[in-house]
């Protein structure tokens, strides 16, 4: 099939997810997903074209920017804790868990085993972004909280798969100083740049953003690592300048929802092997239930904590998978770790956990977006012995009504 045709094909399905995501109320995302999975099974179309491959690779690190930018700093640093607890119990549970059933009952190798427990011990930061800002969930507290907790799980899936199987090259330090380097220097630029070029059709500064995360992409793939973690801290140190400028923010976004994401979610979809799964359906459970009973186990306890009017919702983004699960699948079976039917299964649980929990999450267990803005509006920071913001009510005035 010739890269146009496929383009045109995929166009209309996100055309048609969107019309179906408006009619009846689930992320797009969700439905982008879903539809991937029908096209990849129903038709002979290639998930791995190459330019479809570079738009989901971007994609999934402008989608990562862009949730780094979301995250307040002074919010970030009153629930440090909080998401690192959530964070860190969200990888540790399933990623052990995992391993040890893929290993023992499965019967799988152990290298293969720990390329599952990397796989599916994930978040998907890019599919809770992508609920969170159409639902406005992003603006409000929890919202902020999972998606710094969903970092805190991806940063160690990261740090997992490159520990124990990824080498670095010669090029590491260099993809590391240059990393560091832009996320001290975009901040400090950023006012100048835009000041200069910005607010103008030809959007220079959604130009400067895509081409540092471009250039960062180049060096992550030289270095054999990752670019979505610099991309993130990226967007973190510029979430001050953003919530200057929303109008710049909100047209990057516009360019990511409208023409990127699309593309990374349906191929999310195209990649799962139906007959594969079919075949295997005992396996897909049994993986299934290592990675969302650890999850529910250990996060709920910690969002029952800190989230409690919330506990349900947040455990269940948590449990969601896709970037890096997909990502840490995809090295298993191109190192010849795992055969193809182990990768199908491994990246089917990891869709269906980006599909369920979200669906069952934004049904009925969805924050009120209103009500959370006015309890947050009801808060304030104040400094704990130790220095750290803790959010307080905001006394009420003298006289008023009680």
């Amino acid at each position: 099939m010739e890269p146009v045709q496929l383009a045109a094909i995929l166009s209309g399905t996100v055309l048609l997810a969107s019309m179906v995501s408006v009619e009846i109320g689930v992320s797009v995302a969700l439905i982008e997903l879903a539809f991937g999975v029908v096209l990849g099974n129903t038709f002979d179309l290639n998930p791995d074209a190459s330019w479809l491959v570079f738009i989901a690779s971007f994609a999934s690190v402008v989608l990562t920017f862009l949730a780094g930018a979301e995250v307040d700093p002074d919010d970030f640093r009153e629930r440090f804790w909080a998401s690192i607890a959530i964070g860190v119990a969200s990888f540790a549970g399933p990623f052990v868990v995992a391993t040890l059933v893929a290993m023992g009952p499965l019967g799988w190798s152990v290298k293969a085993s720990l390329i599952a427990g990397t796989a599916l011990s994930t978040t998907s930061l890019a599919v809770v972004y992508a609920v969170l800002v159409e639902t406005g969930l992003n603006t409000v507290r929890v919202g902020k909280l999972i998606m710094s907790a969903c970092f805190v799980t991806d940063m160690c899936t990261v740090i997992a798969l490159s520990a124990i199987f990824i080498k670095p090259t010669v090029w590491f330090p260099v993809f590391l100083v240059v990393s560091v380097g832009l996320i001290v220097a975009l901040p400090r630029i950023a006012p100048w740049f835009f000041g200069r070029y910005g607010d103008r059709v030809i959007e220079p500064e959604i130009k400067l953003v895509f081409a540092i995360l471009l250039a960062l992409m180049v060096l992550g793939q030289e270095a054999n690592s990752q670019a979505v973690l610099p991309a993130f801290v990226l967007g973190l140190v510029m979430s001050r300048h953003y919530r200057q400028h929303r109008k710049e923010q909100e047209r990057l976004r516009v360019v990511a929802f409208a023409f990127l994401t699309p593309f990374f979610f349906l191929r999310g979809g195209m990649n799962v092997s139906l007959g594969a799964v079919f075949a295997n359906i005992g396996v897909l459970a049994v993986l299934a239930a290592a990675k969302l009973v650890p999850k529910f186990g250990l996060v709920s306890p910690l969002a029952r904590r800190w989230v409690p009017e919330h506990a349900t919702f947040t455990t269940l983004l948590m449990s969601t998978g896709l970037t890096f699960g997909t990502i840490s699948a995809l090295y298993g079976l191109q190192a010849h770790i795992i055969n193809r039917t182990q990768f199908s299964l491994l990246v089917t649980v990891v869709v269906l956990s980006a599909i369920v929990p979200t669906a069952i999450a934004q049904r009925w267990f969805s924050p009120d977006v209103e009500a959370e803005r006015a309890d947050d509006a009801r808060m304030r920071l104040v400094p704990d012995r130790k220095g750290r913001g803790v959010a307080e009510p905001v006394p009420a005035p003298e006289g008023a009504a009680r």
